[in-house]
C-alpha cells in the first residue's frame, strides 16, 4: 500500500462559520438542492450525521458515479475542522482501498475564510498515483465550493 497525499488552499469571500455550516454541518440538505442536476440526494445511512455516521451521496442520471459512501471522522463545529473517509463507491476503483479528507476552515483578516484541504489515498499494492489522475475530482468539489459559495453571497443572512 502506497498513501499519496495533496494539499490545497481555497480562498473566500466568506466568513469560515457560514460556510462550514452550509458545506459540511447542513450539507446534505442544501447541496441537492443547489446542484439537482449533478447530486440527487445526500443520505445519513447511521447515525446523526457528526462522528461516527456514514452518509451516502446519489448522484443524478447520466454521470460517472451512481453513488459513494462515506464515514465522518470528525465534525468540529467549534475549530471548524471536519474529516471524513471515502469507503465505498465507483471513485475507489480497483486501485484505491480509500481516501481520507481533512478540511480545516480559518479566518482571513478580511473576514473571509481560507480552506485547507489535505486528501490521502490508499493505494492498493504499488500503484502510484499522479495528480493527474484526482484532477477531475478536486475540480468537481470546487464547483460545488463555488456554487454554496454563490449561494451564501446571494443570501447573506444565511447560515449566519
Amino acid at each position: 500500500m502506497t498513501i499519496t497525499t495533496f494539499t490545497d488552499k481555497y480562498i473566500s469571500p466568506i466568513h469560515p462559520s457560514r460556510v462550514f455550516k452550509a458545506s459540511v454541518v447542513d450539507s446534505h440538505n442544501l447541496i441537492p438542492k443547489l446542484m439537482p442536476h449533478a447530486i440527487s440526494s445526500i443520505q445519513i445511512i447511521e447515525g446523526d450525521g457528526g462522528a461516527g455516521s456514514i452518509k451516502q451521496i446519489n448522484f443524478a442520471q447520466g454521470g460517472n458515479f451512481k453513488s459513494l459512501k462515506y464515514r465522518v471522522d470528525e465534525l468540529n463545529e467549534e475549530s471548524l475542522v471536519y474529516k471524513y473517509t471515502l469507503i465505498e463507491g465507483e471513485a475507489l476503483t480497483d486501485k484505491l482501498e480509500k481516501i481520507t479528507y481533512e478540511i480545516k476552515f480559518e479566518a482571513t483578516e478580511d473576514g473571509g475564510s481560507v480552506s485547507n484541504v489535505t486528501s490521502k489515498y490508499y493505494t492498493i499494492g504499488d500503484f502510484l498515483l499522479k495528480e493527474d489522475e484526482v484532477k477531475a475530482g478536486k475540480e468537481k468539489v470546487i464547483g460545488m465550493y463555488k456554487v454554496v459559495e454563490a449561494h451564501l453571497l446571494q443570501n447573506p443572512n444565511a447560515y449566519a
